[in-house]
């Protein structure tokens, strides 16, 4: 490849179109570097942009609008290897391989508990509420310890309100079982996670990226 460190953009037919411009066009018109053929993308749909190493995709103000990891693009936003970016029916894939040649990124997990919304290195994670209330109380304990008595009362909340003490309708292998399944959902191989841990003998604990620094 003539450009072996540029990023690039994989479309459905797995074509490659290099972004060898600062700024590359997509859109329905002819004139764009790449044509999209959807009566869903306006003429000049969308931008990719590059600054130096980083890359950026702009909406222009597209009619039906520009989506990065199905959500809409509000104006610009960058650009990570693997990104999916959506006009229209049409999906094309992000690839930078400068990034190959970088350490692992340790991934990026927000918990918007206001939103009730999970996302994982900027896609939406889907939860069931006993998995969300588990991951809020871990996140709010980042980087410390949490035992399985204080995992129980946090996340199955009924039984506080008849006897606060009383933890007896709560197995271990209730929280054994949620721990795992909130793993397939927030880590890329929950056979070795990296962001939540077992603390052998003493609990669970999700880290943050400062743990690793």
């Amino acid at each position: 490849m003539a450009h072996p460190n540029t990023p690039y953009l994989c479309d459905p037919s797995k074509q490659e179109h290099l972004l060898t411009q600062t700024i590359t066009r997509l859109g329905r018109g002819v004139e764009n570097e790449i044509v999209i053929v959807s009566k869903r993308a306006s003429r000049e749909h969308a931008h990719i942009r590059r600054e130096g190493r980083r890359t950026f995709v702009d909406d222009p103000g597209s009619t039906n609008g520009t989506f990065l990891n199905g959500e809409r693009v509000m104006g610009s936003a960058q650009l990570r290897d693997g990104d999916q970016i959506s006009i229209g029916e049409i999906m094309f894939i992000f690839h930078d391989p400068d990034t190959t040649t970088r350490e692992t990124p340790f991934p990026e997990l927000e918990v918007n508990v206001e939103a009730g919304i999970v996302r994982l290195n900027r896609r939406t994670v889907q939860l069931s509420p006993k998995e969300f209330s588990l991951l809020v109380y871990l996140n709010e304990n980042r980087s410390k310890v949490c035992s399985k008595d204080e995992i129980g009362r946090a996340v199955w909340s009924e039984y506080k309100r008849s006897n606060p003490m009383d933890q007896s309708g709560i197995y271990d292998y209730q929280i054994e079982n949620l721990i795992r399944r909130l793993r397939t959902k927030i880590e890329s191989d929950a056979n070795s996670p990296v962001l939540l841990i077992t603390v052998r003998g003493l609990g669970y604990k999700l880290l943050g990226k400062t743990d690793m620094e």
